[in-house]
């Protein structure tokens, strides 16, 4: 076996690698054309952020059966190149979680003594003692947004401070949540409440931007705000101006919008305490991420075994040909249905009709799931890790299955168990392999499942479609479908829009807010599909 090291990893991880009696190539800083040479005859890749792993590098790695990455983001990693040529690709997920942890309570507790004020101070030969009041953290709230690996190293540090915790995370269940001793709160809950707000959360669509100005407004006067995990989480003039206002005290980054951020405004203020996007570059995160990454390489090539995967389906290829239409119709229900449920999401239910009833279930679970959480979550959750991730959040997934047709020769079904109720969504693949929803809520109705969709429940009476299609019509959107469906309870419209000639942007909320302004519209909602 032949394995390249194209990027810095600490020793121990090619020793592991050599012990096995393979050759190890491990250079960093190799030329684009030097490093597609090296890669003709090597049956593995391990690389950190540095290299980009594109279709043109992994073409000229006919042997390649793997590429792994020392790290938990997989964005320089072509995938879909990867996928279509069989190389299995791997990360190591997770292994800084403690070191990114530290960090943040390192950044908490420097805010709350003045730490970096009072040391620059001294250096200057100033005693500023009667200056440098601070306060303690015990007895005060924290709000965590995001209970994953990090985010519950985070709380299991800080009880020890004697803090009590609230978090906000729509995907963890209330168990797992009672066993960390959190309180599980709304997003607004958790900003008036929260006397520190720390961040771990991954940079999405839904979250990018997440603390505005609007967003700073609504919390508690005098938080203080931890981030350690993505720079865009964050607007960081909003930020700045609601320091200069007081109504927050401070703000400990490890992260930026832009890196490295330059003398800007906010890095320059007193009350903010920055670091070089440092969180996880510790010796031992750095080494227990080496070992982890070449650990999984070796089992994969020596033994098959797969740890840490995210682009391998466990079905044959012919099987995956069969099911492909399916995981597409499987994920656009699960986003669907995650982007309209607003509660805390404790269980999934997905029952199979007809020929599907059959078939292999895991990649459908997968694709559910992917939908699920791509709406929170990072986008390397994959239909390889998405049971995983359900299991480490507490979602329960109940399967079910009849070869009733249910009037279509497969059907899914799925019911998304919230905190406050259910949500219920049916879909089938209309040729040519089109998938569509078939049923929502109990009440029937087709419609794509592509496109930004507004979903309107509205009690059953005259002029409702006619309202709707004035405001859209006003706001310069074209319906490109216009799917009804009427229930015992009322009304069910799933409208297909596209911006009409010359309009480039839109403003969802405004739609909806005059949308919701109908006396028979109960609920309306934008989804992106």
């Amino acid at each position: 076996m032949k394995i390249i090291i194209a990027d810095p990893l600490p020793s121990s991880a090619a020793d592991l690698l050599r012990a096995e009696g393979w050759t190890v190539d491990a250079r960093a800083g190799r030329s684009p054309d030097e490093l597609h040479a090296n890669l003709a005859a090597a049956d593995g890749l391990i690389v950190r952020s540095a290299t980009q792993v594109d279709a043109d590098l992994l073409a000229a790695a006919p042997r390649l059966r793997v590429v792994a990455r020392a790290g938990t983001g997989v964005d320089n990693i072509d995938l879909d190149a990867a996928s279509r040529r069989g190389i299995l690709v791997l990360n190591a997920p997770g292994v800084n979680s403690i070191s990114v942890a530290e960090h943040a309570l390192a950044l908490m507790l420097a805010l709350a003594r003045s730490v970096p004020r009072a040391d620059a101070s001294m250096k200057v030969g100033r005693w500023e003692k009667k200056a440098l009041d601070g306060a303690e953290l015990r007895g005060k709230c924290l709000g965590v947004l995001g209970l994953g690996r990090i985010g519950r190293e985070v709380v299991r540090r800080a009880l020890a401070f004697e803090m009590r915790i609230v978090a906000y995370d729509p995907y963890i269940s209330a168990q797992i949540a009672d066993d960390l001793n959190v309180e599980l709160v709304t997003l607004d809950g958790l900003c008036a409440e929260a006397d520190y707000i720390s961040l771990h959360l991954p940079s999405t669509a839904g979250t990018r931007g997440l603390f505005d100005a609007a967003r700073l407004a609504r919390c508690k006067r005098g938080v203080r705000i931890i981030n350690t995990a993505r720079g865009d989480l964050i607007d960081e003039t909003a930020l700045a101006a609601a320091i200069g206002a007081g109504q927050v005290a401070g703000a400990g980054l490890d992260v930026f919008e832009t890196e490295p951020p330059g003398a800007g405004t906010l890095t320059g203020l007193p009350q903010v305490v920055a670091t070089p996007h440092i969180a996880a570059s510790t010796r031992e995160a750095q080494e227990l991420v080496g070992l982890e990454t070449a650990t999984c390489v070796r089992e994969y090539l020596r033994s098959g075994v797969v740890r840490n995967a995210v682009n391998f389906p466990s079905v044959s290829a012919e099987e995956f040909r069969r099911l492909q239409p399916f995981v597409g119709l499987a994920e656009r229900l699960g986003s669907l249905l995650a982007q309209l449920a607003e509660d805390r999401i404790e269980g999934v239910g997905i029952r199979y009709y007809g020929e599907l009833a059959h078939r292999n279930h895991d990649m459908l679970v997968g694709a559910v799931l992917v939908g699920l959480f791509r709406t929170m979550l990072s986008s390397t959750v994959t239909l390889v890790n998405a049971q995983s991730i359900a299991r480490q959040r507490g979602l329960e997934i109940v399967e079910s299955h009849s070869t009733r047709p249910r009037n279509f020769t497969s059907l899914i079904s799925i019911k998304l168990h919230t905190n406050r109720g259910e949500h219920w969504a049916e879909g089938a693949v209309f040729e040519p392999q089109e998938p569509r929803l078939v049923l929502l809520d109990g009440v029937e109705v087709e419609a794509p499942l592509e496109g930004a969709l507004i979903v309107i429940r509205n009690s059953d009476q005259p002029g409702v479609i006619g309202e709707v299609g004035t405001i859209l019509g006003r706001h310069r959107l074209n319906i490109a479908t216009f799917a009804l469906g009427r229930g015992p309870d009322g009304a069910v419209g799933v409208v297909s829009i596209e911006p009409g000639s010359g309009t480039s942007q839109w403003n969802g909320a405004e739609v909806l807010d005059e949308i919701r302004g109908i006396p028979a519209v109960q609920h309306a909602a934008i989804v992106q599909l």
